[in-house]
């Protein structure tokens, strides 16, 4: 496993992280909202924070006073996909024949 991957399933190893990425899939937040969300104080969300940025799970920008992040979905995505095809390649024919079939049109029944 590359330092990459590992550093994402570090970061996907806490609940918290993993609840942050689920708030996040919606849009982007202000880490002010972020921690409303938690019974936790600030410093320890926003060290939370900077696991998931580091790992490359979430990127922040600054608006004016306020600290807005955003979910890095297709990384996420594209990590798990990879280590699921390399410890379980079935999961790629599995994929492959989902979307074989969903492309098919369907018939109508009378």
């Amino acid at each position: 496993m590359t330092d990459s991957a590992s550093d994402i399933f570090s970061a996907l190893a806490h609940p918290t992280r993993r609840q942050i990425l689920q708030d996040l899939k919606d849009g982007e937040m202000a880490a002010g909202e972020i921690v409303a969300r938690f019974n936790a104080t600030g410093p320890t969300i926003s060290r939370h924070l900077s696991v998931l940025r580091q790992a490359g799970l979430v990127t922040e920008r600054r608006d004016a006073n306020r600290i807005l992040y955003s979910l890095v979905g297709e990384r996420l995505a594209l990590s798990v996909g990879d280590f699921l095809s390399t410890v379980c390649p079935e999961q790629i024919v599995l994929r492959e024949v989902r979307k074989r079939s969903s492309s098919r049109p369907t018939e109508i029944q009378a």
